[in-house]
């Protein structure tokens, strides 16, 4: 049994990994801000001590593990180093961590949180597995075969990593404060996969990803021919999405998922064809993607005054908005959709200001909130209304005025964003 001090907890990756040495028998704790995350409630679960910076306390047999969001000169690695405490940061300490499992990482631009949720999902129905899921969801089973886990591409970070499977569920140019460019994200995903031991499941549909010149077998997935995994005669009922999966014309079975959105049925494709290659029984994976309740921050409704439906959504990049308005129009076809989002960084929105609009143009009404800085980017030179300008007939909205949206009936409003947007919908609640 070891003891391990987190600087920066309550991010969603050192959160679920703090959850999982927990449950495998290790001392934890952790330091962070003092406001309150969605991510500190699974780490309160497990009595997991959460200190604000600076009033931790620090002994010899602690080991550091340093989110990434924190650069070597914040005060919490200063007391440690003071401390002669050893340090990992986050994507090391898991790349040496991971190479006791048969490891299945999920990557890409977007809808890797989602996918990882499902694939967690269902292989822990049918084998003992592992999981650290990006909504902050970490499970440490004894024992566990697999380990199903969250690998991102910023700075490259998944390099750390030589997973024996690699999901890939598109390349698309992001993080515009790092990359310079869709070829600079596609040469960082060439150089992963080159670390990859056995099998690559990767999305067909994406044609940067047929870029890509694997050196272990690579299966494609998405809806046409030239797709090894196929989704055919895809159909959308109340509850979910149902749809036919062949593998180069072998009829795997109808599997049916409590989402909506061709997004999801290629999440979904994934983790077939993963299960597939990992010998994984195929009617046992049918039943298990009927039972799957989500992820955090992803899609997540509820019912709400006036037959509205409130929708919270990670989507911080143009095309996750798509993905997501699309996922509504595909659930409530004959509801107006009213989106609020919050713009996540000012480079990501400076980098993508057209292709905000143009997404956020799919909406009935759109209302805007404040730019969401970040711990590496505070401020920046654009401004919430040169979006504004973009998007006809769309208001800027902060927490004084959200009340606006208690006129709406019968429609779905959908709060969008990687920032602090849940404080908005929170206000909105408390109004009522």
């Amino acid at each position: 049994m070891k003891s391990y001090h987190f600087v920066g907890i309550k991010g969603s990756g050192m959160s679920a990994l703090a959850q999982i040495l927990h449950d495998q028998g290790h001392r934890v704790q952790g330091a962070d801000i003092a406001e309150r995350l969605f991510t500190q409630t699974r780490l309160e679960d497990r009595n997991i001590p959460i200190y604000v910076f600076g009033e931790s306390p620090l002994h010899p047999d602690l080991e550091v593990i340093a989110s990434n969001a924190f650069s070597d000169d914040h005060p919490e690695l200063i007391r440690c180093r003071d401390h002669r405490l050893p340090i990992s940061r986050y994507h090391h300490f898991l790349g040496k961590w991971l190479r006791g499992y048969s490891s299945i990482a999920i990557t890409g631009a977007h809808g890797k949180t989602t996918t990882t949720g499902l694939m967690a999902h269902v292989f822990s129905k049918i084998a003992p597995t592992s999981s650290l899921i990006g909504d902050g969801t970490g499970s440490g089973m004894p024992d566990s075969k697999y380990f199903v886990f969250e690998a991102c591409e910023y700075r490259r970070h998944f390099l750390a990593y030589h997973p024996d499977i690699a999901v890939i569920t598109n390349i698309d140019f992001d993080h515009p404060d790092y990359f310079s460019g869709i070829d600079d994200v596609r040469s960082a995903f060439q150089q992963m996969i080159d670390q990859v031991g056995r099998q690559i499941i990767a999305c067909g549909e994406d044609d940067q990803v047929r870029l890509l010149r694997p050196r272990v077998p690579m299966l494609l997935y998405g809806f046409g021919s030239r797709n090894d995994l196929q989704a055919r005669d895809i159909a959308v009922t109340p509850a979910g999405t149902s749809f036919d999966a062949y593998l180069r014309d072998r009829a795997l079975g109808r599997f049916t998922i409590p989402m909506f959105g061709r997004h999801n049925v290629l999440n979904a494709l994934a983790v077939i064809g993963t299960a597939f290659h990992s010998d994984l029984p195929m009617e046992e994976v049918r039943e298990a993607m009927k039972t799957f309740g989500g992820v955090k921050r992803r899609f997540s409704e509820k019912p709400w005054i006036g037959n509205n439906i409130l929708i919270d959504d990670y989507a911080h990049h143009p095309a996750e908005i798509r993905a997501t308005i699309d996922a509504v129009r595909s659930k409530y076809p004959d509801r107006r959709i009213v989106s609020v989002f919050q713009p996540h960084t000012f480079s990501r929105l400076e980098q993508f200001l057209d292709d905000f609009a143009e997404s956020l143009r799919a909406s009935d009404d759109v209302y805007l909130c404040g730019i969401f800085g970040s711990a590496r980017e505070a401020s920046g030179t654009i401004r919430i209304e040169q979006l504004q300008d973009r998007v006809p007939g769309a208001k800027l909205i902060g927490e004084d005025s959200v009340g606006q949206l208690l006129d709406y009936r019968d429609s779905v409003i959908v709060f969008m964003g990687a920032g602090d947007i849940q404080k908005y919908q929170r206000r909105l609640e408390q109004l009522v």
